[in-house]
C-alpha cells in the first residue's frame, strides 16, 4: 500500500496546477463514490481503501448493508466491516451513505411481517453505527432485478405502490430511533421497459415516480416518507458523454434533469412530501475503461466475459466525469454526485468504472476528476450556468 501512496504523491503537483484554474461557480456539491472495499474486518485494511477515496478528492462514500428475510437488527461481520469502514471515512473526512435493500427480488419484503422486520434492520443501523446519518432505503426497485413483482396479474403497478409501503414504515423507524437522520428514497435505475407482459418486467423511472406519488396521494399520508431522492443516471452506453439527453423517451440520465424534477413535482407537489424541491443525490454514476497496458490488464479477471464492451479510454473517463460534475453544479436541487467506484473490480464480468485499477494504483484520469471534484465541492468548477434544456 505504501508503494500505491508514494505512486500517487507525484501526481499531485499536477493536480494543484489543475486546480487552479477553475473559475468562480456558484453551487457547491459533495462527490464520492459508491464503493464496498473499505467494509473490512480489520480498521486498518478499512482506513487504506479510504485514504484511496480521499486521494481521489472524494468526500462522500456510499456503503451497502444487505437485508435478508427475518433479520432485524445489523449484526456479526456485516456490523464489524461496516462500523470499521464508517469509522475510518470519519477519520478521513468523509461523509458515509448506507444503501439499506433486500439483495435480490426472491427476497422482496412483501408482507406485513417483512417489512416491518426491514424496517427494524434499517432502524439499528444509526443506533449500532451512530457516525451513520444517511440512509438510502431500497435498490432500484423498479427493476425486477431488485423487487418482484413489478406489476399485477392486470398490468397494474405493483413495485412502486409496495415500495411506498416499505419506504413510509421505514422512514417512521428511522426518525423514531434517530431523528436527526435523513432518509433517502429512490435509489431509481434510469431506464425500464413499462410492459408488463415482457419476460423482465421493469419500470422506467419516470413511470415508477408517477405510480410513486399515486400510491403516496392515495395513502392519505400526512408526512413525508423521505428527505430526499436517490438517482442512478447512468447513460445507455459508457461511450455516450453526459451531456446526452432523452428527450423522446422515458430514460433519465444527468443531462435530463428537467425531466426529472417535473417527475417529482407531478408526482408530490400539493402534498405533506417535497416534490419539484426535493433534494436529488445522483448515488450511481459509472463510466468503464480498458487498461491499455498489458501488465495492467494481467491483474483482472474472467478476461472470456467482458461486460465492458462499451469501454472507453482513461482520458475520456475523466473528460466524461468532469463533464458530468460541470452539469450537476449547474442542477439547484442536486447535492452531490457517487460515481461507481473508487477502485475497478477485478472481475471483468463486473464493473472497472474507478479512478483506480483492482491493484489500487491510480489510473491516467485521477488527476483530472480530482482536480474537478475539488472545484465542484467549493462550487468553482463552472463560471455560470445556461439554461437546462435535457429531457
Amino acid at each position: 500500500m505504501r508503494t500505491v501512496f508514494a505512486s500517487i504523491a507525484c501526481l499531485l503537483a499536477v493536480l494543484a496546477a489543475t486546480a487552479g484554474s477553475a473559475v468562480a461557480g456558484r453551487h457547491p456539491i459533495m462527490v464520492g463514490a459508491a464503493e464496498d472495499a473499505g467494509k473490512q474486518g480489520d480498521l486498518l485494511a478499512s482506513d487504506a481503501k479510504m485514504r484511496l477515496a480521499s486521494l481521489a478528492g472524494f468526500d462522500a462514500i456510499r456503503l451497502t448493508a444487505l437485508w435478508a428475510p427475518g433479520q432485524t437488527e445489523l449484526v456479526g461481520n456485516d456490523l464489524l466491516g461496516l462500523a470499521n469502514a464508517a469509522q475510518a471515512a470519519s477519520l478521513a473526512g468523509i461523509r458515509v451513505f448506507v444503501s439499506v435493500y433486500p439483495y435480490g427480488s426472491s427476497v422482496t419484503p412483501l408482507t406485513p411481517t417483512a417489512r416491518s422486520q426491514f424496517a427494524s434492520y434499517a432502524a439499528s443501523i444509526p443506533r449500532l453505527v451512530p457516525s451513520v446519518r444517511d440512509l438510502i432505503i431500497g435498490n432500484e426497485p423498479n427493476l425486477n432485478r431488485f423487487w418482484m413483482p413489478q406489476f399485477t396479474r392486470t398490468g397494474l403497478d405493483a413495485a412502486a405502490s409496495r415500495y411506498l409501503s416499505l419506504l413510509a414504515l421505514t422512514y417512521d423507524r428511522l426518525k423514531a430511533a434517530a431523528p436527526g437522520v435523513t432518509v433517502i428514497g429512490g435509489a431509481i435505475s434510469p431506464r425500464g421497459g413499462d410492459d408488463p407482459k415482457s419476460s423482465r418486467p421493469t419500470h422506467s423511472p419516470t413511470a415508477f415516480i408517477r405510480d410513486l406519488g399515486l400510491a403516496y396521494r392515495r395513502s392519505g399520508r400526512k408526512r413525508p416518507v423521505m428527505d430526499w431522492l436517490a438517482f442512478h443516471p447512468y447513460l445507455d452506453s459508457s461511450r455516450l458523454p453526459p451531456t446526452f439527453t432523452h428527450p423522446r423517451s422515458t430514460t433519465i440520465s444527468i443531462a435530463d434533469y428537467p425531466k426529472l424534477v417535473a417527475a417529482l413535482g407531478q408526482a408530490f407537489d400539493g402534498t405533506a412530501q417535497r416534490g419539484r424541491t426535493l433534494p436529488i443525490l445522483y448515488d450511481e454514476f459509472g463510466v468503464q475503461t480498458a487498461a491499455a497496458d498489458p501488465l495492467k490488464r494481467s491483474i483482472y479477471t474472467n478476461e472470456a466475459r467482458p461486460s465492458a464492451g462499451d469501454a472507453v479510454d482513461e482520458r475520456t473517463q475523466g473528460r466524461y466525469y468532469r463533464q458530468a460534475l460541470q452539469l450537476v453544479a449547474c442542477q439547484p436541487t442536486v447535492v452531490g454526485l457517487l460515481f461507481f467506484h473508487v477502485s475497478d473490480e477485478s472481475d471483468l464480468d463486473r464493473w472497472q468504472s474507478g479512478v483506480f485499477y483492482a491493484d489500487d494504483t491510480p489510473k491516467s484520469s485521477l488527476p483530472v476528476v480530482r482536480a474537478a471534484a475539488e472545484a465542484a465541492r467549493a462550487g468553482t468548477l463552472v463560471k455560470r450556468c445556461r439554461p437546462a434544456t435535457g429531457g
